[in-house]
């Protein structure tokens, strides 16, 4: 069973809440809002589109690459260690 398809109900709720977050752009957008709030609103989508990113990127290494957690060769497994808290650092 895929990774996607285990999280999937927290999958949705996170782009569920993204969408809410781009009707919120869009809401302030058509009431003429001040451009920092819009701004404020765009980051915060930022934000939460990376977290899902990140979050998918690294259930894909766990599962499809190399599970840090449980892999024998421990030289492989902090390599993918590291490359799973080098992309929480770069997407942050």
């Amino acid at each position: 069973m895929s990774h996607t398809v285990k999280n999937k109900q927290k999958l949705l709720a996170r782009v569920r809440r993204l969408r809410g977050q781009m009707e919120a752009i869009e809401r302030a957008l058509e009431a003429d809002a001040p451009c920092g709030e819009v701004l404020n609103l765009a980051a915060s989508v930022r934000g939460a589109m990376n977290g899902l990113t990140v979050e998918l990127l690294e259930d894909h290494i766990r599962e499809h690459v190399v599970n840090p957690d449980n892999d024998e060769d421990s030289a492989r497994a902090q390599g993918a260690g590291e490359l799973i808290d080098a992309i929480r650092t770069y997407l942050k």
